[in-house]
């Protein structure tokens, strides 16, 4: 008798799911890192030294922000691949390989490109977001969080918060909240201005967790364990089961879609968060998929490792 009402729920949720193919897709300059959005425009991190600035309303590449090439010992002249991205104020926040297993530091501001932190400094963050207009908080490999004071130049707190290697970060819309992942399968909910750990959620995965997406309170996860984990306020946790490694998950801004990468066709798989039930499949990717990110409830952006950009127009159903 389950396996009949089983297969019948398998069988009405594909008769009324679909397919959607993107709406558009933008070639990029080299292999997508990282993109942010900010007041209708995309800044798109690649592989070969530059971001390119989206216009959306035109979809095209206005501008780029060129990083100094690297020189190998051997004299060759390579790109400094840039590895994250992030917009306030009117500013770029960007960061980039250095000649040695550290990373640079930059800002653009639209008409100068400076270099806030060297790679002399011995520093190797994964990820750096801005928390305000001049301070911005560091995520390292090793999940060592840094608050730090662009004006001051100085770090207001330098905190381990796990001692396995960092997975992603991410914060709340108000900037208040950071949820950071960890190779143990571990998410941690940690307030901005203190460091101080607010809560720990390790109840659905059991190993490595890729990315991580935080809205309204709700946050869902991509693991190496093929899973999807989501914890909501006042909900008990959950996960999904994928086919595939998930390497890449999204949030819709009410916190009540989400979107995870699956399969071998590099398909982002739709559901509902309060349902648990799988949607609509987003298909085109030809490279695995690397970010997810909802303009607003019906609109979603992705990249994968692949020159391209993809704009996704969802089903209002």
């Amino acid at each position: 008798m389950y396996n009949i009402v089983f297969l019948l729920t398998l069988f009405i949720v594909t008769l009324y799911s679909q397919d959607i193919k993107p709406i558009a897709t933008i070639h990029t300059s080299g292999l997508v890192s990282d993109f942010v959005e900010d007041n209708g425009y995309l800044y798109v991190a690649t592989d070969e030294g530059t971001v390119d600035i989206i216009d959306l309303s035109k979809q095209e590449i206005i501008r780029k922000i060129h990083l100094p090439t690297l020189q190998t010992v051997k004299g060759k002249t390579i790109p400094a691949r840039v590895h994250s991205v992030d917009r306030s104020h009117g500013k770029t926040l960007l960061v980039s390989s250095g000649m040695s297993a550290y990373r640079n530091i930059w800002i653009d501001d639209g008409k100068n490109l400076t270099k806030i932190i060297d790679e002399t400094k011995q520093m190797m963050p994964k990820k750096v977001l801005f928390t305000s207009e001049n301070k911005m908080i560091f995520g390292s490999f090793g999940s060592e969080l840094i608050l730090y004071d662009k004006d001051e130049g100085s770090k207001l707190y330098d905190r381990q918060v796990s001692e396995s290697t960092m997975g992603d970060m991410a914060l709340s819309a108000d900037k208040n909240k950071m949820v950071i992942s960890d190779e143990s399968g571990s998410v941690k909910l940690i307030d901005v201005a203190s460091s101080r750990i607010e809560k720990t959620f390790s109840s659905e995965h059991v190993d490595n967790i890729y990315k991580v997406a935080y809205a309204n309170g709700t946050i869902v996860t991509a693991g190496q364990d093929r899973r999807v984990g989501v914890y909501r306020e006042n909900a008990d946790a959950y996960h999904l089961k994928s086919d595939f490694l998930v390497y890449a998950v999204g949030l819709s801004p009410s916190g009540s879609t989400g979107a995870y990468s699956s399969g071998l066709e590099h398909y982002l798989q739709l559901f509902d968060i309060r349902s648990k039930k799988r949607g609509d499949r987003l298909v085109g990717h030809y490279a695995i998929p690397n970010k997810i990110f909802f303009i607003n409830e019906t609109s979603v952006i992705s990249s994968g490792d692949e020159n391209k950009i993809f704009f996704w127009r969802l089903n209002e159903n």
